[in-house]
């Protein structure tokens, strides 16, 4: 059944075969409070089975959002980002959303993206934001329902859902400590974002616990996406007059850097926890104890609290979900 000319089901013709409005139709699609969950889920099963595509500005202009889901990350280069939004396109897909994927590693870039995914009328967004967003950026998401996902910033969603970065960190030295390790040293993140600043706390935490001089362990902060810093860090590391028998990270691009730039060196090599339990480091022969976290769960967690919230339409309360790592050793070669 087609709109003559056009080729199009129209809302009309959807509505005729339910026996409603048109305008029960349209606000059924655009998911309004008003409309009952059983009617709008004829009204969906409708519009499938007769083809019809909804006309996204013409329901805009009635004041309604779009079907999207914005995920805002700053890097999609490993599988950590990789899960993440795999993750969450499929618990979208299974409520009807649809997950845009954005990736924004600058202020500048996150305050433009979030201009689009609002012109877009983005029935919501879940940001692993840049550590000062821009003004106006948080005033854009201030008008969105939004959840922050592994980073947090204080003037944004106060819902979050994240990683016992701190704990995960400690976990990791004193495991390092407990095996006999004293001279650490610690390739990570800089203390502008949230994650960088608790995971080098757990770091120091760990000689804190057991009476140590924390002057064993030697801290090396950069950028955690840049596999540069972290091979400039390793040969530092290694260079010095009295190298580190043990080395963890804080960042999973800069475990993979750690692991190539020790591999490319002759002599003995330090012990290795490294942050991440990505699937590209199987290639490391020797021994390698990973910081594993559960980021699928995380992930589906973070997108059935938003998703909830939209269809109730339920403001966005506080609301903390800590994740734990665990630890996993492996032994190759």
């Amino acid at each position: 059944m087609a709109a003559r000319g056009t080729g199009m089901v129209t809302a009309r013709q959807v509505a005729e075969s339910l026996g409603v409005a048109v305008s029960t139709v349209g606000r059924a699609l655009a998911d309004d409070p008003r409309i009952s969950q059983r009617m709008k889920l004829l009204v969906r099963e409708a519009a499938q089975r007769l083809g019809y595509v909804e006309n996204l500005p013409a329901q805009m202009m009635r004041g309604g959002s779009s079907r999207l889901i914005g995920l805002m990350l700053p890097d999609i280069r490993n599988s950590f980002y990789a899960t993440i939004a795999d993750a969450l396109s499929a618990c979208c897909d299974a409520a009807g959303y649809q997950l845009v994927v954005s990736i924004a590693d600058s202020a500048e870039a996150e305050g433009r993206h979030v201009r689009q995914l609002a012109s877009a009328r983005a029935a919501g967004i879940v940001i692993v934001p840049t550590p000062a967003p821009l003004p106006e950026t948080c005033a854009m998401l201030a008008r969105i329902p939004h959840v922050q996902l592994l980073r947090r910033v204080p003037r944004l969603s106060p819902a979050w859902f994240g990683i016992d970065d701190k704990g995960c960190l400690r976990a990791g030295t004193a495991h390092l400590i407990a095996h006999g390790h004293r001279r650490i040293a610690y390739i990570g993140g800089t203390g502008d974002y949230s994650t960088g600043a608790a995971r080098l706390a757990g770091f120091r935490r760990a000689f804190e616990e057991v009476g140590l001089d924390p002057a064993l362990g030697s801290e090396h902060l950069g950028p955690p996406a840049d596999p540069g810093f972290g091979a400039a860090a390793t040969a530092a590391v290694l260079a010095a007059a009295e190298p580190p028998s043990a080395i963890i990270t804080g960042a999973v691009q800069l475990t993979g850097a750690v692991l190539q730039a020790i591999a490319r060196r002759e002599g003995r090599r330090p012990a290795i926890v490294g942050f991440g339990d990505e699937p590209a480091f199987s290639w490391w022969q020797g021994e390698l104890t990973a910081i594993a976290m559960p980021i699928q769960e995380l992930a589906q967690a973070c997108g059935g609290f938003l998703i909830e919230r939209l269809r109730t339409g339920a403001a966005i309360e506080a609301h903390a979900s800590i994740a734990s790592a665990r630890l996993v050793e492996y032994r190759r070669g």
